[in-house]
């Protein structure tokens, strides 16, 4: 052919492109080191939090590939539209990053500030307080973006209630924007997810929570998961005086990205 004579063959695209960066992108990276290796040195817990991709359930293909009997695939519906009946599942994560542990809470409804709060509350009571009994802070790396984005004034106010049901310090350092594949729970937890269900249909919540909580690796991961049945408000307004209430201390470097909540 005249175009492999030419040089050319077919290829898929590469994401090579990231754009601009922010100009402090490297030091906001140093600080959340700096931070994680002083709490890790005090014995104080470190989680990352994020969500991962909504699913679909029901018998809709999922990717990749799983054995089976040759010629035999598992049949799975043609169109993926969501099921009335089954929804969809929403899976927040809590990676703990001294134990290599994860916990997944299974939402149903909308991906909020209060979900993403209650998730961590689950992780506390399930594995957290096990681990660290003697914690006065703890600290949460996440994202700019999403649930637990750094300008949404409904974070802060769900972290504030979480301060005071934990009696805990909560500090939080986002990562800055673009960067989100840098977050330890991406590449931990969630890509071993992935790779544990890959070519299963997501037919049921249960099936889902089942697969999640089996996920392990042979550097130790253990997950465990739970289905939040709860029902959670999208597009709740903050007013100024909520806001007010927030006991937030900003850090002198970038406080819109480096926070403390203190517990009322």
């Amino acid at each position: 052919m005249l175009l492999h004579q030419a040089g050319y063959s077919l290829q898929s695209n590469r994401k090579v492109l990231e754009g601009t960066s922010h100009p402090d992108r490297n030091m906001q990276f140093e600080h959340i080191n700096a931070q994680v290796m002083a709490f890790q040195q005090q014995g104080q817990p470190v989680i990352s939090v994020d969500t991962k991709k909504k699913e679909l359930v029901g018998n809709f293909k999922n990717g990749g590939r799983e054995w089976s009997p040759q010629g035999a695939p598992e049949e799975v519906h043609v169109h993926d539209f969501q099921d009335p009946g089954l929804g969809k599942a929403i899976p927040y994560g809590v990676y703990d990053l001294t134990h290599n542990q994860g916990w997944v809470s299974v939402g149903i409804d909308h991906d909020t500030a209060q979900f993403a709060t209650a998730a961590i509350h689950r992780w506390w009571k399930k594995m957290g307080r096990k681990r660290f009994p003697n914690a006065r802070r703890l600290l949460i790396t996440a994202d700019g973006g999403g649930s637990n984005s750094s300008r949404c004034r409904l974070w802060k106010v769900a972290l504030q209630t979480l301060a005071d049901k934990l009696g805990l310090e909560l500090r939080v350092c986002h990562f800055p924007p673009g960067t989100s594949k840098w977050n330890k729970i991406e590449h931990r937890l969630f890509c071993h997810i992935t790779q544990n269900w890959r070519g299963k249909p997501l037919v049921s919540h249960e099936v889902i929570v089942n697969l999640i909580a089996n996920t392990s690796t042979r550097a130790g991961l253990r997950v465990q998961a739970e289905l939040d049945t709860r029902r959670y408000e999208a597009g709740i307004k903050v007013t100024d005086a909520e806001l007010a209430n927030v006991r937030i201390k900003k850090d002198d470097f970038h406080g819109d990205w480096n926070y403390a909540i203190a517990p009322g």
